[in-house]
């Protein structure tokens, strides 16, 4: 059931049930946290590995502190600029946090997401949501109400209705390492937007560390997707094969295709990017193809997102 009654996904939450909220990034099948048997089910519905660990959506900065053992200063820096929003900070666990959250790790994911409706549910529990995508593991995913509900609706007590994502790319998910920050997955945070902080950034070079979409097959079509880097050829070396593009900005090509933005605009490529891919996924076309992308700003996780599709 679809419906926009915080207080009813409230009580559906207290009893143990999922619930689909909405945030900036993408739809979230959020569980208590701090309820094994309820967080669980999240697996469960999902089908998503117990390796896998998930991301602790919280009210307030003062709320996720709770679940954390410390809280560096760049920690205060980036919470600062950009909380409520679409980043999330990998930091050792207190004691309240299950293990099943992290799946056996020492470090949580915590994030406050910026969406009113999900934040007038969060102030309303006295406990935080564990929320991952809302959607099958290793599919695209959802970015409205009704992609949830088409999937995974039937399975769960409530899909919180709060519209389309306003960013339609997973939170940027990082780590700390002295006073610098590590990015474990790029997402609607870039690193040009933390750099303007004055903080220092570093890709991931710590192995073992457990976060959220490092599986290096995600966010998947049905139809396989491939990135070309030139359509014609591909065209000149698959004569039959029936094909949809994904484009970046107008431009006519003779072949199927579908836009992602009229002028290479990333923030809407970024936006778009989920709701395209399913659309071509229904297409009638065999295979779906997209040019390799600018890795700038929020470009570099777009190719992240599209590089696992593929695989």
């Amino acid at each position: 059931m679809i419906g926009t009654d915080v207080a009813k996904g409230a009580s559906l939450l207290s009893l143990g049930q999922l619930v689909a909220i909405p945030t900036e990034t993408v739809y979230g099948l959020a569980a208590n946290a701090l309820d094994p048997q309820a967080v669980s089910e999240i697996y469960r519905v999902k089908n998503r590995p117990h390796f896998n660990p998930l991301i602790l959506h919280c009210a307030s900065v003062d709320d996720a502190k709770k679940y954390v053992l410390e809280w560096p200063e760049e920690a205060r820096l980036l919470s600062s600029a950009f909380w409520p929003g679409s980043i999330s900070f990998l930091l050792p666990k207190s004691q309240l946090v299950p293990d099943l959250i992290t799946s056996g790790s020492s470090h949580v994911v915590v994030r406050v997401p910026n969406h009113p409706l999900t934040l007038d549910l969060l102030s309303r529990l006295d406990f935080p949501l564990a929320a991952p995508s809302a959607n099958v593991s290793n599919t695209v995913s959802p970015t409205t109400a009704e992609h949830v509900d088409s999937t995974i609706g039937s399975k769960i007590g409530y899909v919180l209705d709060g519209g389309p994502c306003s960013v339609g790319l997973e939170s940027t998910i990082v780590a700390f390492d002295g006073s610098s920050v590590v990015i474990l997955r790029e997402g609607g945070v870039s690193q040009e937007d933390i750099l303007k902080l004055g903080i220092h950034v570093k890709t991931n070079t710590r192995g073992g560390l457990k976060a959220p979409g490092q599986l290096k097959k995600h966010y998947s079509t049905n139809k396989p997707l491939r990135i070309v880097k030139d359509i014609d050829e591909w065209m000149n070396q698959n004569p039959d094969k029936k094909a949809i593009v994904l484009l970046y900005e107008e431009k006519t090509i003779p072949l199927p295709s579908l836009l992602l933005s009229k002028n290479y605009n990333l923030g809407e490529i970024a936006n778009s990017l989920f709701h395209v891919m399913r659309d071509a996924d229904k297409s009638e076309a065999e295979i779906i193809l997209v040019e390799p992308i600018k890795k700038q700003g929020i470009g570099r996780a777009i190719a992240d997102r599209l590089e696992r599709a593929q695989l």
